[in-house]
C-alpha cells in the first residue's frame, strides 16, 4: 500500500510469479528489480509530468507481458495538474522509431487528481505519464476569447460572403468557369458561417430532432465547402498546368454533381494527395513568374501576394488546425481561428 507522500509506487500481481525460472540446482534465484530515475530528462519528450519507474524480473522464464491481473502503477505528478489536464499513461518501448520513444499499449489510466495518477498496465517495464496536450483545455479566458474571435469572424465573413454572391449576379460576373466556382465556394461558406452562428441558440431549444438537423447541416457544410476548395485547386490544375489538351464536357456540371454531394470528399483527398495539386499549382505560377517576357516579371511583393491569395482560396489556412498540440497552442488556436473565420 503507498505511504504518505510517496512519488512512485507499483504493486505487483500475484499471477507474476508463474514467469518466475523452476528453481534448479544450477539457477539463480529470480530477483524482482526497481528501478526509480529522478530525472525525468534522461527520456525525450517535453511532456513527461511525472518522475519515471520500472520494474523487470531477472532470469524470468518467458517476457512479463500479456498479465491476467494488471501492474498497478501509481505517479506523484512533478506540477499538480490544473484545468482538467487530461494525462495518458505510457511506458517507454526500446524498439519504438528505432532509438525508443513512449507507448500507450497495454496500459490504460485507472484513476487521476491533480497531484497523482494510477495506471493499469498488463506488462512490466518502465512507466511514466505524459501530459496530453491535444486534449488539454484551454484557459476560460482564452476560451471567452476565441469564442467572440469565432462569432465576430463568422458574422463578417458570412456579410462579405453575401455581397461577393449578390455582386457575381447582379453584374453577370458568373460566365467563366473560375466564377461559377467562386461563386459555389462562397454559397457553401455562406451555409458554413450561418450554421455556425445559430447553432448554439438552436441547440438551446433542447429538442433532439433540431440538434439533429443543426450537426447534419453544419457537417455539410463543412464538406461542401472543402470539396469545393479542392475543385478550386483542380481547376486552376488544369488551367495552369495541363493547358492544351483539356476538354471536359459538362465541366460546370460535373463540378456541382462532385461539389454538392460531399461524400465524394474521400475520393476529392485522394485525388488532390496523390497528384499534389495545390503544391502542383503554387510551383506552376512559380514558374510562369520565371518564363514570363522581360519587362512584365512582377515583384516579390507581388507574388507573396499571389501565394497568400491562393492560400486563403485553397483552404490551406485550415492546415493549422493539425499543430494546435504544440507549447505554443493558445497562439496557433488564435491564428486558426481569425484565419478561418475570415476566409
Amino acid at each position: 500500500y503507498p505511504s504518505d507522500g510517496m512519488v512512485a509506487f507499483i504493486s505487483l500481481p500475484s499471477a507474476l510469479q508463474n514467469n518466475f525460472p523452476q528453481n534448479g540446482l544450477n539457477q539463480n534465484q529470480p530477483r524482482i528489480q526497481f528501478q526509480f530515475y529522478a530525472n525525468p530528462l534522461l527520456f525525450k519528450e517535453p511532456f513527461l509530468s511525472t518522475f519515471v519507474v520500472s520494474a523487470s524480473v531477472s532470469n524470468a522464464s518467458s517476457p512479463i507481458k500479456d498479465l491476467h491481473e494488471e501492474v498497478k502503477v501509481m505517479l506523484h505528478h512533478l506540477q499538480p495538474s490544473v484545468h482538467d489536464r487530461q494525462v495518458q499513461c505510457v511506458y517507454w518501448n526500446f524498439n519504438k522509431n528505432g532509438h525508443g520513444g513512449w507507448d500507450d499499449h497495454g496500459c490504460r489510466k485507472y484513476n487521476s487528481t491533480p497531484d497523482y495518477t494510477t495506471c493499469l498496465c498488463d506488462h512490466l517495464t518502465h512507466f511514466g505519464v505524459l501530459l496530453d496536450v491535444s486534449r488539454t483545455q484551454l484557459d476560460p479566458l482564452h476560451e471567452q476569447i476565441l469564442t467572440i474571435i469565432t462569432y465576430v469572424g463568422c458574422g463578417v465573413s458570412s456579410l462579405f460572403l453575401g455581397i461577393t454572391i449578390l455582386t457575381y449576379i447582379a453584374f453577370k460576373l458568373r460566365r467563366d468557369y473560375p466564377s461559377q466556382i467562386l461563386i459555389n465556394l462562397s454559397l457553401a461558406l455562406l451555409g458554413l458561417n450561418l450554421m455556425f452562428l445559430i447553432n448554439s441558440w438552436l441547440s438551446s431549444w433542447s429538442v433532439y430532432s433540431v440538434c439533429v438537423a443543426a450537426a447534419s447541416l453544419l457537417h455539410y457544410f463543412l464538406l461542401a465547402s472543402f470539396t469545393w476548395m479542392g475543385l478550386e485547386a483542380v481547376n486552376m490544375y488544369f488551367a495552369l498546368v495541363k493547358v492544351f489538351n483539356v476538354y471536359v464536357p459538362s465541366y460546370i456540371l460535373k463540378f456541382c454533381a462532385l461539389g454538392w454531394i460531399p461524400l465524394v470528399i474521400c475520393i476529392m483527398v485522394l485525388i488532390v494527395n496523390r497528384d499534389a495539386y495545390f503544391v502542383v499549382v503554387l510551383i506552376q505560377i512559380r514558374r510562369m513568374r520565371f518564363n514570363s517576357p522581360a519587362g512584365t516579371r512582377r515583384g516579390v511583393l507581388q507574388d507573396l501576394k499571389g501565394a497568400a491569395s491562393l492560400t486563403f482560396l485553397l483552404g490551406l489556412t485550415w492546415t493549422v488546425g493539425f499543430f494546435t498540440w504544440a507549447p505554443a497552442r493558445a497562439v496557433l488556436m488564435y491564428l486558426f481561428a481569425g484565419l478561418n473565420t475570415l476566409q
